[in-house]
């Protein structure tokens, strides 16, 4: 089906009032911006643009003595001060850029981490989407790996969508939701058809079928209850065999040249963690060459 789902009401849809994007003025913070424009509503949606500035901080062991000549002179304050000032204007011009394109958006000027930046401003201003550029070379997700960006794709309390350095997004028209057909997922799909009708998308859910992938579930317990709900067609439900789950997945993505792919999240016991069944969805966060979206099931 295209852009055409019926959606039973039973809790408030996903609305898109706030969007934050946190920016590194990376060339893949331009693409992260880029895809938050195409989601954004220009007349409701508030793009949140965020940077969190790390002062430098001199290495004292870089001299005889551990002394740095000039730290505490006038030169080297000069100089930090005017460096943050540079990135405080350039954060300007994104925000003067953005407007005169017809969006409604906000600068959020931050000092310290990228990862406690973000968790404040959604603190501050519960944002309905995060949009994060991911780099391999140095830059922003170089920031985030480890204990930040799957932290913040596994955990936020709203989606995620994370933008690898290998796309360069338009439109997000061909979309893969990968699901195990396992878990109650419910009222994340009901978020995913919603913002699929305002995108006026194409919706396939993607099951992975492989032997270090656990079915303890028959899947057509979970496909009959989401066809009860939901307006689904047969045919944009498929199966695929693989001997890894991400590669599956991967391979079905560019098959189908798929625009984004979507995966909900959820809390994991230790067992399943660890020993079980490795997060799926974290290692896309750091790996997938295609758009991710991650909502997370409550």
């Amino acid at each position: 089906m295209f852009g055409n789902y019926i959606i039973p009401i039973k809790k408030q849809a996903l609305t898109m009032n706030k969007i934050l994007i946190p920016i590194d003025f990376s060339e893949n913070a331009e693409r992260a911006l880029a895809a938050a424009k195409i989601i954004a509503e220009k007349d409701t949606t508030q793009l949140l643009i965020l940077h969190a500035y790390q002062p430098y901080i001199a290495d004292v062991n870089i001299t005889p003595g551990n002394v740095l000549p000039g730290i505490d002179g006038g030169d080297f304050l000069s100089m930090t001060s005017e460096l943050e000032e540079e990135f405080q204007k350039k954060l300007e011009r994104y925000i003067e850029d953005v407007v005169a394109e017809g969006y409604q958006a906000e600068a959020i000027w931050a000092i310290g981490s990228v990862q406690s930046a973000v968790e404040e401003a959604i603190e501050a201003h519960n944002p309905d989407l995060i949009v994060i550029g991911r780099t391999g070379t140095g830059g922003f997700m170089d920031k985030l790996i480890g204990s930040s960006a799957t932290s913040i794709g596994l955990h936020s309390t709203c989606p995620v969508l994370v933008i690898p350095p290998q796309s360069s997004p338009k439109k997000f028209q061909k979309v893969v939701y990968a699901t195990q057909f396992e878990y109650d997922e419910t009222d994340v799909l009901r978020e995913v058809f919603v913002l699929m009708n305002q995108l006026g998308a194409n919706l396939t859910l993607l099951k992975i079928q492989s032997d270090s992938q656990p079915d303890i579930q028959a899947d057509h317990q979970y496909i009959d209850e989401i066809k009860s709900k939901f307006t689904i067609e047969d045919d944009t439900i498929v199966f695929r065999e693989s001997r890894h789950v991400l590669d599956g997945i991967e391979d079905y993505c560019d098959e189908v040249r798929a625009d984004l792919l979507i995966m909900s999240a959820r809390e994991r016991s230790f067992i399943e963690e660890f020993l079980i069944n490795p997060s799926v969805t974290r290692k896309l966060i750091i790996d997938t060459h295609v758009p991710l979206l991650v909502f997370h099931l409550k």
